[in-house]
């Protein structure tokens, strides 16, 4: 199991770790909610376990932020000093899978982490993101800050080609290929519907994230990366 451990008690954190490393685990550790929240965003942990109570951002807030503007699914086990009902149903309102009270065994915590990390392996939803746009391939819906944006089919095709392939530029006759296959358009066609989407996803925003290589095709990147 690969366990980020964010916890601001160093005491608990190092046991936590010792235990878990004895046993053939790979562990990292921050202690404080923002430290957390980056590294469970930029890594891939089998799970994570999360102390309510932390500095900068507390526990509630790093799981709603993880769940809500990162999307990111990886199964949190959350620690408290509380045993209020109330703090238990805020915790999985926030995004916990599972919870513990302190103090708590050792083992006990290593064999829940064990289930969380088989349950995180299985079905996951499938969420594209650059910059602040979204794309759920499971439900095909796409946002961009928190507005909904409807496109119709060849548009959904389009998004999810430069989207995958983000900061890359895809050519035009990738992007003709992955909408139409072999029965490809007139030539204006791809035109037309790209400048469709572009008037769905850049315009009624500040900043434009699909970018044209004259002659060659297009590319999604997130707006600081666009001279790269």
């Amino acid at each position: 199991m690969r366990v980020l451990v964010i916890e601001d008690n160093s005491d608990i954190a190092t046991n936590i770790g010792d235990y878990l490393e004895d046993r053939g685990s790979v562990v990292d550790f921050a202690g404080d909610g923002v430290t957390g929240l980056h590294l469970a965003v930029v890594n891939d942990f089998d799970v994570i376990v999360l102390d309510l109570t932390l500095p900068g951002l507390d526990g509630i807030e790093v799981a709603k932020k993880l769940r809500h503007e990162a999307h990111k699914q990886t199964p949190i086990l959350m620690l408290t000093a509380r045993d209020a009902l109330e703090q238990k149903l805020t915790g999985f309102e926030s995004g916990a899978d599972d919870y513990m009270t302190k103090p708590f065994a050792l083992a006990e915590l290593c064999a829940r982490l064990e289930v969380l990390a088989r349950r995180g392996k299985g079905p996951q939803s499938r969420v594209l993101k650059v910059a602040d746009l979204t794309f759920n391939l499971d439900t095909l819906t796409v946002n961009r800050a928190g507005k909904a944006i409807q496109l119709n089919p060849i548009g959904l095709k389009l998004l999810q080609a430069l989207m995958e392939a983000s900061p890359s530029v895809v050519t035009r006759q990738d992007l003709e290929q992955k909408v139409w296959g072999e029965e490809l358009p007139d030539s204006d066609s791809l035109r037309v519907h790209i400048h469709g989407l572009r008037a769905a996803i850049d315009k009624p925003f500040d900043q434009p994230l699909i970018h044209t290589r004259h002659g060659i095709g297009y590319r999604m990147v997130e707006p600081d990366a666009v001279q790269a």
